[in-house]
């Protein structure tokens, strides 16, 4: 009995979603999808993704890290990729058909059905959406000064090719986009938002993948009953102890 007590515990500490402290940009960002300025090396990785409806093929890894500022929320995607292809280069296109991220915000935690989306592909077209109670607009949805690149910025398309090995996403979304939702922009030391990271494959090893699980009866990425916490810490990130 008390092993059975233990194993139910276990799954439910199992099953609760991720939680991660975001810290002040120790420096300046430059949003150039390098991801080599020392602000990005400080910053925290976000735990592993998970692969929920994974059958088959390789789980390849993605390195995620936020920070931020009095400005903006910025926000870094590392995929290790042996398969890269892109080809929406719409705005607002069906971008998830490509290899392709999405980071889905709420900026308030007792009302995480209010979310917006960034999903952009490989080759840098971005399609938003804000679903909220107060949203009147279209479907899609112009954030404000969203500035960003991919390793592929601007290509009409990208082909997969034998040297695939990663991409890279970088952005800084301002906090003037949340004034609705937030408690304060910018943050102030304590805040959390709710929220969920997660990334697409292209046409080879098409896999599913996000930071905080969705577990079933919950299929896809709208599922703000899903979404991770983060908490604006204000103060840098910790240096990395010497090795």
């Amino acid at each position: 009995m008390r092993i059975h007590i233990l194993l139910l515990i276990a799954a439910r500490l199992m099953a609760q979603p991720p939680a991660q402290d975001v810290y002040r940009t120790p420096s300046r960002v430059v949003i150039d999808g390098k991801l080599d300025d020392l602000a990005w090396h400080q910053a925290p990785v976000f735990s592993d993704f998970h692969f929920n409806d994974w059958k088959e093929g390789e789980k390849e890894k993605t390195d995620a890290r936020m920070l931020w500022d009095d400005k903006n929320l910025y926000v870094a995607y590392y995929c290790r990729d042996k398969h890269i292809s892109a080809y929406v280069t719409e705005r607002h296109g069906p971008v998830s058909k490509d290899d392709c991220v999405e980071i889905f915000l709420s900026p308030n935690p007792q009302k995480a059905p209010n979310y917006y989306t960034f999903e952009i592909n490989a080759i840098g077209t971005m399609l938003n959406r804000c679903r909220t109670d107060w949203w009147r607009g279209p479907a899609t949805w112009d954030p404000e000064g969203v500035t960003y690149r991919t390793s592929y910025f601007g290509q009409e398309k990208k082909d997969e090719a034998p040297g695939d090995d990663h991409w890279i996403v970088e952005l800084a979304i301002p906090f003037r986009n949340f004034v609705k939702d937030a408690a304060h922009t910018p943050p102030i030391e304590g805040d959390r938002w709710r929220l969920n990271l997660q990334r697409t494959g292209g046409r080879t090893n098409r896999q599913n993948s996000s930071w905080s699980p969705i577990e079933p009866p919950n299929r896809g990425f709208h599922s703000p009953e899903a979404f991770g916490t983060v908490r604006f810490v204000d103060r840098t990130p910790p240096k990395p102890a010497a090795r």
